[in-house]
């Protein structure tokens, strides 16, 4: 059984068509084709079939697929059994984060990797929910954000590890009439203009529950993805919006209102697939993330800008 053939049948799972597993492994999607049908000739069996204009897998492709996440896994996790003997961790890690998250994660993380032999090469993305899992094909570490679970959408069969719950607020501008009120309810929210994000990025959450406990429709009259510029937003007019507490800048024109009543914080994880997870490098990654995320939700990590007393009027 060639291991060729199982990784190639396992990117299909993973990227789902012909042209993606191309791109990722740097053939052409014939030469890929010609390996799938080579595999098909040595194991005796069907393991691809036509769907729609493309390829998908049989069972007992899916079958091999499975057997080589499983193989993988094994071979990194000697591999770190092998980095242990010889000493310290070492070598590239990759590493993909939603924006947000990043800011009050990333350089605690990468203070904590100073001194070791571990390079970390980050991109910021900021993607739906249930898309993060997908990154994990090509970045050893995904960190992902759900409301509704420490599991994003997405992840089965992926290896997930919590690194903090964050408390996501009302923001508003310091003349708004509701921020003068130490906390917000869902009825004090129905009247307000709102910026929120695209539909399916988990703020979006938090409108929906307002909305459904006060059976109202929210005037959602601004969908973006920037934090930065929604913060602009709202400080320089009369929106509100939902941001996270930990890396939102108070004290200049924007507060923060805690919403009470209903559930309003985000969990913040590393996602992994399982082989890559076996990796010592990779896992004092992610034991740096943890420790990162321990201390912002401690309160160790100020947010930017933040001055006690300031946030007030």
């Amino acid at each position: 059984m060639d291991m060729r053939h199982l990784e190639l049948l396992r990117e299909l799972a993973d990227r789902g068509t012909i042209t993606a597993v191309a791109a990722a492994t740097h053939r052409t999607p014939s030469a890929v084709s010609q390996q799938l049908r080579a595999a098909q000739r040595e194991l005796g069996a069907r393991l691809v079939e036509p769907a729609g204009r493309g390829l998908r897998l049989t069972d007992a492709g899916m079958l091999l697929a499975d057997a080589a996440a499983g193989v993988a896994a094994a071979v990194e996790q000697a591999q770190a059994r092998w980095d242990e003997f010889r000493g310290e961790p070492a070598g590239v890690v990759s590493v993909a984060s939603l924006p947000s998250a990043a800011a009050f994660l990333l350089p605690a993380v990468m203070r904590d990797l100073a001194e070791t032999a571990i390079e970390l090469r980050c991109t910021d993305t900021d993607i739906a929910e249930a898309e993060y899992g997908g990154l994990t094909a090509d970045h050893d570490v995904v960190v992902a954000h759900s409301l509704t679970s420490v599991r994003p959408a997405g992840t089965d069969g992926l290896t997930v590890v919590p690194l903090a719950r964050e408390p996501l607020d009302i923001a508003m501008a310091t003349r708004h009439p509701l921020a003068r009120r130490d906390v917000v309810r869902p009825a004090d929210l129905v009247d307000c203009d709102w910026i929120g994000v695209p539909r399916g990025f988990p703020f979006d959450t938090v409108l929906q529950t307002v909305a459904r406990v006060t059976g109202a429709e929210l005037r959602v009259t601004q969908r973006l993805r920037d934090n930065r510029l929604i913060e602009a937003l709202v400080a320089a007019g009369d929106h509100v919006a939902v941001l996270p507490r930990f890396t939102t800048p108070t004290g200049a024109g924007l507060v923060l209102r805690e919403l009470a009543d209903v559930a309003s914080a985000r969990h913040v994880s590393a996602v992994l697939r399982p082989d890559r997870a076996e990796r010592l490098a990779v896992r004092h990654v992610v034991e740096a993330f943890r420790r990162a995320g321990a201390a912002a939700q401690a309160g160790r990590v100020p947010p930017p800008g933040f001055e006690p007393g300031l946030d007030r009027v």
